[in-house]
């Protein structure tokens, strides 16, 4: 029923990397198709992005925030352990709404939305805000050519009820592959302290993102059209009838790959990651208000999402969109 996001103030353009790590713009367009992306500053925050992201969703949907019932955070930077969305829903004013988080990098947007359908489709919840929001910036190695001209900041949301019309969600698919999982992560340190005589403690931090570039592409490209072409199977769609692919902004060559698969002209691949790279969870809720807002997407329309990433997790979904645009 709404979309919204938001993204931080400043920006930072391929050529001003170069300064930092022997890169340019053209061999980073070349082979990501990122040209800039957003850091979150000292005066900005995680929460307060997606929180901004929530309310700008909610308002579209024209909601009273306490008729909210669920808020998931899609998030694998979160500024608090032990879980963001509760000061998100306390920022809402949603004194209503349960809050909590979910981490499942890449995927977590799409797993979050099906999380949240399942428990309206039980008849148990009515109304529920999906939030995908990561701060990649802080935990990326900014020495690294390979890995830090990837990410940005970024949050998105939407809306979502039960309306006692037909479901919207028409279906989808989950998979994770942990065997695979060594290809993408934010690992935990190893360094332990001391901490009495003969015992240690180890201490609370983790390591910048490590990446296996080349094997992640080949996953995303194998198995996306895979779920997907299962999917429009299971229901009966042929990919004609699609009116917009939306995938996680990973990389310009992945969605030019999957849309080839299934013959879906450009004109219906949605892209921004020129504008903001890979923002994780946020990307398909931010990708998703934009062409909501500037009218692209319009209410009917069909949409076949994926999102994929660490884990290694995956997952498809197709839905209408029913917002007021």
């Amino acid at each position: 029923m709404g979309c919204g996001s938001a993204t931080p103030q400043k920006i930072i353009i391929n050529d001003q990397l170069g300064q930092r790590v022997d890169t340019n713009d053209e061999w980073i367009q070349s082979r990501t198709g990122i040209g800039e992306r957003r850091i979150i500053g000292e005066s900005e925050s995680l929460v307060d992005l997606a929180t901004d992201a929530a309310l700008n969703a909610v308002k579209m949907a024209n909601w009273d925030v306490n008729t909210i019932d669920l808020i998931i955070l899609a998030t694998s930077t979160p500024e608090d352990l032990f879980g963001s969305a509760p000061k998100i829903q306390s920022n809402l004013e949603a004194s209503g709404a349960v809050a909590f988080d979910l981490t499942a990098a890449c995927s977590g947007f799409l797993f979050a939305l099906v999380t949240a359908s399942q428990y309206l489709a039980s008849g148990s919840m009515k109304r529920a805000v999906v939030i995908g929001a990561d701060q990649l910036s802080k935990w990326v190695d900014w020495d690294d050519r390979t890995t830090c001209v990837l990410f940005g900041d970024g949050a998105g949301a939407v809306a979502i009820e039960t309306t006692g019309a037909q479901n919207d969600l028409i279906g989808y698919d989950l998979k994770t592959d942990g065997k695979r999982g060594g290809c993408l992560n934010l690992s935990q340190s190893n360094v332990f302290l001391d901490l009495v005589e003969e015992a240690k403690y180890q201490k609370g931090e983790f390591l910048p993102i490590k990446m296996e570039g080349k094997e992640v592409y080949k996953f995303a490209v194998k198995e996306v059209p895979i779920i997907l072409g299962k999917l429009l199977d299971k229901y009966q769609i042929d990919s004609e009838s699609i009116d917009w692919l939306l995938l996680h902004q990973a990389n310009q060559r992945i969605l030019d790959a999957v849309a080839s698969r299934f013959s879906i002209p450009s004109r219906k691949v949605l892209s921004n990651l020129k504008h903001y790279g890979n923002t994780s969870a946020a990307t398909i809720p931010l990708m998703l208000d934009e062409a909501v807002r500037d009218q692209r997407i319009k209410s009917g329309d069909l949409i076949a999402c994926s999102g994929f990433g660490a884990g290694l997790s995956w997952g498809a979904a197709l839905f209408y969109w029913h917002g007021p645009y």
